[in-house]
C-alpha cells in the first residue's frame, strides 16, 4: 500500500509528459464552446431541434478517442510523433512543454470557468421546451374607445380561448375563469399564483373596424415577471378566424410547444368569414351567456342571421341548436317544439365541420341527457376532447356520464381536469360535487359546494348542491335551512315544517315535507326528484319508486343519476321495481 501514492504520482507526471492534461482541458473548453454556439443559434438560425444533442453525442465519443490519441502521440516542430516510453528517454531529452500548450491550457481554463459562471449564476435562463406547461389568456382591454363594441371584443376573448384550447400540450384556462380577472387590481404574477398558471397572454385591442388591430403579449410571472414575447397584428375583420390560428400557432411556437400534425391541420388558415354573420354570431353568444327567455329568444334571432350571412358555416347552426335545447331544458319551450330544431340544426353543424367541438359537446350532452344513449354520448364527449382537450364543459359533463355508468375512478379524473381548466366557474364546481358525492368524499364536496356558492351567490344550482353536500356531510340543521330557501313552498307552511324539525327531529319534518309536495302536485308540476329523495329518505321505499317511475313515463333529465352515489338510493338498488327501470334504461346496475 505504501507505493500506491508513489505511483499516482508517477501516472500524473506521465499524463503531463504526454500532454494529456492539456489536451483534455483544451479539449473541454472547445466543447464547452460549441455547445453553448449550437444553444444560442439554433432557434435564430432555424436549425433542427435535435440538432444539439447530435453534437454533444459526437463531442462525448470524441472524448476517449483525443486522450487515446495524445497518450500515444504527440505534436512536434517535425509534425506528429509516436511518444516514447518514459523508460527510453535520456535525462537530456526530457521534453519541455512548449508556452503555446501552457497558453492554450490556461485559456481553456478561464473559458471553462467563465461559461459555467455565465449558465449557473449570471446567465439568463433560456424558455425550453416544458417550462411552460399552462397559460391564461386574460380578457382583452378595448382601447377602440366605442364601449359599444366591447360584446364584440368579448367575443374574440372567447373565440380566442377555444383556439388556443386545441393545443394538447398546454392547460388553457376557461374563459368563465378568465373573466374573473376583467379590471381587477392584481398583478400578473398574483394572477398566475391563484390561477396555477406558467404564463400569462395579454392581448388589447387598438382598432375594430374594417381591420382588426391587436396587440399580444407572453408573459412569466417567475421567478420574476418578464415579457417572452410580443406580437402586433392588423388585418381584414373577415380574416379574423385566420388570425386566431396564426396568434395560436407564434404563442405555441414561443412557449416550445411542438403541434402535432391534427393540431396542424385545425389551426391552418383558409377561412374568411361574413363580418355581418360573424357580428351576428358574437351577438347570439353575448345573449346566451345571460340564460333568460328573453335573452335565450334574442340569441336565436341573431344566430339565424348568421346563417342567412354564411349559410356553410356551422358555428351558428350549433348555436341555434344550443339555444333550443336550453329553452326546452328550462321550460320555456315545450321538448316536441325543441326536439325536431336541435336535431336537425346539430346535424347540420357536424356535416358542415365535423372539426367544431362545440357541435360533438351539444350532441353528447343531449344524447345523454334527452336521448338516453350513453355509448353515442361518450363517442360524441370523446369527439369533442379530441378536438379541444381544454373544453372543461365537455370534461365535467363527460364525468357525470362515467359516473352514470358507474365508472367512478374516471369520473373523478375527468371531473378534477374540468376543476383545473375552469377553477372559479360556480357551475363547474357544483357540477364536481355532484362527482365527489357519488364518490362518498362529503368533506371535498361540502368544500367545492362552498366555493362554488363563494364563486356566484346567484347560482341556484350551486346553491341546491350545497344543500344536499350539508345533509351529507352530516350538517342537518344547515340542509335544513337551506332546503326552507330553496323550495317551492308558502311560508306558512315552511314555518309548520320548521316547528317540527325543532319538536320531533328530522324524519318528522322529512314526512311533512313530502305530505306538502304530494298537495303541491295536485295543482303544479313537481320534478320526481324531491319527492322520490324524501321518501327515501323515511323508508317508505315503495312511494319513493312511485315517483321514480313518474320521472321515467316522464322522460326527466335527472333520471340518468338514480343509480349513482350522489343521489343515495341504495336502499332500492335490489328492489325489483328498481331493476326493472335500470334495464330499460339500459344503465349498469350499482357494483353495490
Amino acid at each position: 500500500m505504501a507505493g500506491n501514492p508513489n505511483k499516482l504520482a508517477q501516472f500524473w507526471q506521465e499524463l503531463k509528459r504526454r500532454r494529456v492534461v492539456h489536451v483534455i482541458t483544451v479539449y473541454a473548453s472547445a466543447a464547452f464552446v460549441i455547445i453553448e454556439l449550437f444553444n444560442n443559434l439554433s432557434e435564430p438560425l432555424n436549425l433542427p431541434a435535435n440538432l444539439t444533442t447530435i453534437v454533444i453525442i459526437v463531442l462525448a465519443v470524441g472524448f476517449p478517442l483525443v486522450i487515446i490519441l495524445s497518450w500515444l502521440y504527440d505534436m512536434t516542430s517535425e509534425g506528429v510523433e509516436k511518444t516514447k516510453p518514459l523508460s527510453e528517454i535520456h535525462e537530456k531529452e526530457k521534453p519541455v512543454i512548449p508556452n503555446a500548450w501552457k497558453i492554450a491550457t490556461y485559456v481553456s481554463f478561464v473559458v471553462i470557468a467563465g461559461l459555467v459562471v455565465f449558465n449557473i449564476i449570471g446567465g439568463t435562463k433560456q424558455l425550453r421546451a416544458g417550462d411552460i406547461q399552462s397559460l391564461v389568456v386574460l380578457p382583452f382591454d378595448n382601447l377602440t374607445g366605442d364601449d359599444q363594441l366591447e360584446y364584440f371584443v368579448s367575443g374574440m376573448h372567447a373565440s380566442l380561448i377555444g383556439d388556443m384550447g386545441q393545443l394538447g400540450g398546454l392547460r388553457i384556462i376557461s374563459k368563465t375563469s378568465s373573466n374573473t380577472y376583467k379590471d381587477v387590481n392584481m398583478s400578473i404574477p398574483e394572477i398566475a399564483s391563484e390561477l396555477g398558471v406558467d404564463a400569462v397572454v395579454e392581448p388589447t385591442v387598438m382598432c375594430l373596424g374594417d381591420s382588426i388591430c391587436l396587440m399580444v403579449r407572453v408573459i412569466t410571472p417567475y421567478p420574476e415577471e418578464k415579457q417572452i414575447w410580443i406580437g402586433e397584428y392588423k388585418e381584414e375583420k373577415s380574416q379574423i378566424l385566420n388570425l386566431y390560428n396564426r396568434i395560436t400557432k407564434q404563442i405555441a411556437e414561443e412557449v416550445k410547444i411542438e403541434l402535432t400534425p391534427d393540431e396542424e391541420r385545425l389551426l391552418a388558415d383558409g377561412r374568411r368569414i361574413n363580418t355581418e354573420a360573424y357580428d351576428a354570431y358574437l351577438q347570439a353568444q353575448y345573449y346566451w351567456d345571460q340564460l333568460g327567455k328573453e335573452s335565450l329568444h334574442k340569441a336565436l334571432e341573431y344566430c339565424n342571421i348568421a346563417i342567412e350571412k354564411e349559410p356553410d358555416w356551422a358555428p351558428p347552426y350549433a348555436g341555434v341548436a344550443k339555444v333550443w335545447a336550453g329553452l326546452a331544458q328550462m321550460g320555456f319551450e315545450s321538448p316536441e317544439i325543441a326536439g325536431p330544431e336541435i336535431f336537425e340544426h346539430l346535424k347540420k353543424a357536424i356535416d358542415l365541420d365535423p372539426d367544431y367541438s362545440d357541435s360533438h359537446y351539444t350532441s353528447a350532452v343531449i344524447a345523454v341527457w334527452t336521448e338516453w344513449n350513453w355509448e353515442k354520448g361518450e363517442k360524441e364527449f370523446l369527439k369533442a376532447l379530441a378536438i379541444n382537450p381544454n373544453d372543461a364543459y365537455s370534461r365535467i359533463y363527460y364525468s357525470h356520464l362515467l359516473m352514470i355508468l358507474q365508472r367512478s375512478d374516471e369520473a373523478l379524473t375527468q371531473g378534477q381536469l374540468a376543476v383545473d381548466l375552469d377553477p372559479m366557474n360556480s357551475l363547474i364546481l357544483a357540477l364536481f360535487v355532484v362527482v365527489l358525492g357519488d364518490a362518498n368524499d362529503y368533506q371535498a364536496a361540502y368544500a367545492y359546494a362552498e366555493k362554488a356558492v363563494a364563486a356566484d351567490p346567484e347560482n341556484d344550482f350551486a346553491f341546491h348542491r350545497l344543500r344536499c353536500a350539508s345533509y351529507d356531510f352530516g350538517k342537518y340543521d344547515k340542509a335544513f335551512e337551506y332546503y326552507k330557501k330553496e323550495n317551492e313552498l308558502t311560508e306558512d307552511v315552511n314555518n309548520s315544517i320548521d316547528r317540527i324539525f325543532k319538536e320531533q327531529g328530522r324524519f318528522a319534518a322529512y314526512e311533512e315535507i313530502v305530505n306538502q309536495l304530494e298537495l303541491l302536485a295536485q295543482n303544479s308540476y313537481v320534478a320526481f326528484w324531491e319527492p322520490a329523495y324524501r321518501y327515501h329518505q323515511i323508508n317508505q321505499y315503495e312511494k319513493a319508486l312511485d315517483w321514480i317511475e313518474k320521472g321515467f313515463e316522464r322522460h326527466n333529465p335527472n333520471m340518468p343519476y338514480i343509480a349513482t352515489g350522489a343521489t343515495k338510493l341504495d336502499h332500492l338498488y335490489v328492489h325489483p321495481r328498481f331493476i326493472a327501470i335500470l334495464e330499460k334504461m339500459n344503465l349498469p346496475l350499482p357494483e353495490d
